[in-house]
């Protein structure tokens, strides 16, 4: 587990007793920081049993796309992935498919900028916030191929190529203006990136000011069968379930309400088809669930799927500071896996405001033995 400002690297045992995981070993982040990296965020492993981590920052804390590459028995860092001259701009989640010989990465932004929070004006500094994907060769570890999304792709997050091994095509959701994009490999050999998705700015108002807010993607998956998109709106508090037979038009499903920054803050919707969904805070088991849904986990069978909602720290405390102090959740939805739906599970919740060192905030959720976000598939031809 990768520590985003220390960056160290905690390596839990989970197997001897899983029921009461222990601390193994930390990585000092002074190793990492040894390499030129730092802010640590994607894990991977890979096919020769070493671990990939990806990293967002040099060791000043400016923008930096590279890789940390852990030797899996020893548990040292033993240097960075990327070879050549050429490297990205900046970091954060990746993806691979050897069979097409490609690695795809993600942008966030500039570490010493978007640790202290949330800054609107930060978005249009193109030496702060990332609207680009990253191509790399896999075999040779270059980097060959720069995808500019542009404005609408601003902050591309979360990257998913579909699971089938010999699928040449995934899709990236787009933080800042909510929306997803396929990427996919053309006759030519190139890659190629189009918008599928977009989630509109809800029009709010309060004490008489109208203004407009975005849904903020954070987490996007795909179900193991590559039948379902799911993908969380940090800001609106909605979770999306699409239909993805046609990769190429993506049809929407089913959406569930959690929470969101209109029922936290009293916001009132212009909208009227959104009002009776939006404006109401959503209780579980008597908690009511402030903040909104972040990140997601869905069963191997996929029928249920696990939300949590904390997204960073700086950012948790800035957007919903109420979350901060009373404690983060998880919630679960159950799905209907044969025509489609989500519907909230009123009996489950894993609240995190009980916890013996005071209120928590959850991230990241992971299956022992691989899960929908960890799994990449190799074949045998």
């Amino acid at each position: 587990m990768p520590g985003l400002h220390s960056c160290n690297v905690y390596a839990v045992d989970v197997g001897t007793d899983p029921r009461k995981p222990r601390l193994h070993k930390v990585i000092d982040g002074s190793k990492m920081r040894s390499f030129n990296c730092s802010f640590p965020h994607t894990t991977h492993c890979l096919a020769t049993g070493e671990i990939m981590i990806s990293t967002m920052g040099d060791e000043n804390e400016n923008g930096k796309g590279d890789f940390v590459l852990i030797d899996s028995k020893t548990l040292e860092v033993t240097g960075t992935w990327t070879k050549g001259k050429n490297h990205a701009k900046f970091g954060y989640d990746f993806w691979y498919q050897p069979y097409h010989d490609v690695m795809i990465s993600s942008e966030w932004g500039t570490p010493k900028y978007f640790k202290s929070g949330f800054h609107a004006e930060d978005i249009s500094d193109p030496e702060r916030y990332g609207t680009k994907l990253n191509v790399y060769k896999w075999s040779t570890r270059e980097l060959q191929q720069v995808i500019d999304l542009g404005s609408e792709g601003c902050a591309p997050l979360e990257i998913r190529f579909l699971h089938d091994p010999k699928s040449a095509q995934g899709f990236v959701g787009c933080a800042v203006q909510a929306n997803v994009y396929r990427f996919y490999k053309t006759a030519e050999g190139t890659w190629k990136a189009d918008k599928v998705i977009d989630i509109p700015a809800k029009k709010v108002f309060k004490d008489g000011v109208e203004s407009e807010l975005n849904g903020l993607i954070s987490d996007i998956l795909l179900s193991l069968d590559d039948k379902y998109l799911y993908f969380s709106c940090w800001l609106h508090g909605d979770v999306y379930q699409y239909d993805i037979s046609n990769p190429e038009h993506p049809k929407l499903i089913s959406r569930v309400h959690l929470g969101g920054k209109v029922a936290s803050e009293g916001l009132k919707i212009l909208d009227k088809e959104e009002l009776k969904n939006s404006e109401k805070p959503i209780t579980v088991k008597g908690k009511i669930l402030q903040g909104g849904p972040q990140m997601l986990q869905l069963s191997l069978d996929g029928k249920r799927l696990y939300v949590s909602s904390s997204l960073y720290s700086p950012w948790d405390k800035q957007v919903y500071p109420k979350m901060a102090e009373e404690g983060g959740w998880l919630v679960k939805l159950d799905v209907d896996t044969v025509n489609g739906g989500m519907k909230l599970d009123p009996d489950f919740l894993v609240d995190f405001g009980a916890e013996p060192d005071g209120p928590a905030l959850p991230h990241e959720m992971r299956y022992p033995g691989g899960d929908c976000t960890s799994d990449i598939w190799l074949t045998d031809d």
